[in-house]
């Protein structure tokens, strides 16, 4: 890997961002290229795209969608479009949502508070989580727009809905901590995408795979088969969180787009 000259590093945690980071040959005029964050050392993320495809500028003029899975302080984003009668991964990431360690569990950093300064924390934490989310979700659909890409729909896997509870009710009772820990990043991917004015395309997490039979027509099984072959095109990392973000992104695309030709 070549070293990036404006790389730099403090407390082993450097990232690096939109930079070309791995190029790996496996035959003449077609090369995989990795763009996107990485940790020193380890590609995290980032979307393929072969030699061949970034020479050919009809290859980027599609239509996509957003799958995002969150967890505490980070999502996992996948972009899905269609290519040749197929579903195609233009774009696979992680995204942070925090700047501060202490903000992906607010609730629980505000735990043995004053009840006032408990409140402030958590709002702090709500609000910072709400500004990033909005921010990455801006640098998605721009990259979108450079590649010449049409942002067609947003899937956000969400849990269930959390109950009116105050912040002094939340912090009263462990487990409601972890629930509304839960929900703060889910909520604030969802509110980015209505601030962007994309269409909102809400997943229940647990109900995904059987959501995506229904809506896209196909039997689980061959589902599978299909995100897994997805995954394969573009390497690793290629886990449940990345096949949950494409699959929900393959049910956005599907509601949004006609594409009945894809086969599975």
């Amino acid at each position: 890997m070549r070293k990036n000259p404006n790389l730099h590093t403090s407390n082993k945690r450097a990232v690096v961002r939109d930079v070309v980071v791995e190029v790996l040959s496996f035959k003449p005029g077609f090369s995989r290229v990795y763009i996107g964050s990485m940790r020193i050392g380890k590609p995290l993320n980032g979307p393929f795209i072969s030699a061949k495809d970034r020479l050919d500028p009809k290859v980027g003029i599609m239509k996509v969608a957003f799958g995002m899975k969150a967890h505490s302080g980070w999502a996992a984003l996948v972009v899905v479009g269609t290519r040749d009668d197929d579903f195609a991964v233009v774009d696979r990431r992680r995204i942070e949502l925090v700047e501060d360690e202490w903000a992906k569990q607010p609730y629980h950093a505000a735990e043995n508070m004053e009840a006032g300064a408990a409140r402030d924390l958590v709002e702090r934490g709500i609000e910072t989580a709400q500004r990033i989310a909005v921010r990455e979700l801006r640098a998605a659909v721009k990259r979108e727009q450079e590649r010449k890409n049409e942002v067609t729909a947003c899937a956000v896997l969400v849990g269930n809905p959390m109950p009116d509870w105050s912040i002094a009710e939340i912090l009263a009772v462990h487990f409601r901590m972890h629930k509304a820990e839960g929900f703060l990043f889910r909520d604030a991917l969802v509110q980015a995408t209505k601030a962007h004015g994309l269409r909102l395309v809400a997943i229940p997490e647990k109900l995904l795979t059987k959501h995506a039979g229904t809506a896209l027509g196909s039997p689980v099984s061959r589902l599978e088969k299909k995100v897994a072959a997805l995954g394969k095109s573009v390497g690793p990392p290629w886990g449940k969180d990345q096949k949950d973000a494409a699959l929900a992104a393959m049910i956005a695309l599907h509601e949004g787009v006609k594409v009945d030709a894809i086969k599975f």
